[in-house]
């Protein structure tokens, strides 16, 4: 299979959740058979924070603007079984118009931002990514959230089958290392500062370090605004790239879970960092969404905060308890996570594309 992509970024995880999660997925298709286009228009923030410059598994290419690979473009999408266009990529528009001119391709969205696209079209914002039309023209919509996003998808942007491709986690990128001093934390939090997200960080970790004054909390991340409200018990360390992320992990005796504030509200919303923190055998304390335990069991595999005094009680947990946790879950992430099983149910779901079946509402996942 020929496989076009029209995407945010793959080269640098800079800010964004989007290249890790394409860099697994490249890699677990090429394994099977797959051939790999990816275009990423080369913007400076991107530039200046790359951490890739060749992916396995794929052709990437890089362009200033997109006068520089139009015709290249339509015809890689004409050759190609399959296109696809993401969510956030800055051509969006352009390259849903090449799809247009190639009918026996199958064309593919996918979002990965699926809540904050609901959000902001429901608010009356320009969604640059998503045109005119909709969704309607694709063959089939993937959504990185299940449940209800499913139905919007179809009812408010016009999707004829909309069904979820969930984050994972590349084993071979993220997995058990030694433990490093400069991230150890009894609690620590991977992820981009957004303002969305700042209630659950505030009530689960600041104000849990507040009350465990004695413990040490730890930060990793980009964008975080000078009026955050830090305490001297809460470090920080500026973005990481991939690599850094395992030995992150594996230096936290919890790690925490925040879900972006519309995301939480639609439900069935893994993010990419819970699998990878799960893949290192790393304990997850998580916000409480709708669907949640159909990734992992409340309790055994994972342990879910509805307040500071839950966080505060899983800190109070034995090292033996939370190494316990840590384990289950990363025997679930391994044999369901991964990106090799998302990589055979995108293929499952390529293979019926042409279907004439209807939007996939099942909270089942797919």
């Amino acid at each position: 299979m020929r496989m076009a992509v029209f995407g945010l970024t793959i080269s640098s995880s800079w800010g964004n959740g989007h290249a890790t999660l394409w860099r697994g997925l490249v890699r677990a298709l090429a394994e099977r058979g797959c051939r790999v286009s990816f275009y990423e228009r080369d913007v400076p923030y991107y530039a200046a924070n790359r951490d890739l410059t060749e992916v396995s598994g794929a052709n990437l290419i890089l362009y200033r603007d997109w006068e520089e690979v139009r015709l290249a473009a339509r015809r890689d999408v004409a050759e190609s079984d399959v296109a696809v266009v993401t969510s956030y990529c800055p051509d969006a528009k352009a390259a849903i118009e090449a799809l247009a001119d190639a009918p026996a391709t199958i064309s593919v969205f996918y979002d990965l931002d699926t809540p904050v696209t609901l959000a902001r079209m429901r608010g009356g914002q320009d969604v640059g990514y998503i045109g005119p039309r909709g969704l309607r023209d694709f063959d089939v919509v993937l959504s990185f959230t299940g449940g209800l996003a499913l139905r919007h998808l179809r009812d408010d942007l016009g999707a004829r089958r909309a069904v979820p491709l969930y984050g994972h986690v590349d084993p071979l990128t993220h997995r058990r290392t030694g433990v490093e001093a400069h991230y150890l934390s009894d609690l620590s939090y991977l992820g981009t500062y957004s303002s969305d997200r700042q209630s659950a960080i505030q009530s689960l970790l600041i104000d849990a370090a507040h009350e465990r004054q004695n413990s040490r909390f730890l930060i990793g991340g980009a964008q975080y605004p000078p009026e955050f409200p830090w305490c001297p018990n809460i470090y920080f360390v500026r973005h990481l790239p991939p690599r850094e992320h395992p030995a992150f992990f594996s230096s936290s005796r919890l790690t925490l879970n925040a879900t972006r504030e519309p995301m939480r509200q639609l439900g069935w919303c893994p993010s990419g960092r819970l699998f990878e923190a799960a893949a290192c055998g790393t304990a997850v304390i998580s916000d409480v969404w709708d669907g949640l335990d159909a990734f992992y069991k409340e309790g055994s595999e994972i342990l879910a905060a509805r307040s500071t005094a839950d966080v505060v009680a899983a800190l109070d947990l034995t090292d033996a308890e939370i190494a316990k946790i840590g384990r289950t879950a990363q025997d679930r992430t391994l044999s369901e996570h991964t990106s090799a099983h998302r990589a055979v149910e995108l293929l499952r779901i390529l293979e019926t594309s042409r279907e004439d079946a209807p939007a996939e509402l099942s909270t089942e996942g797919a």
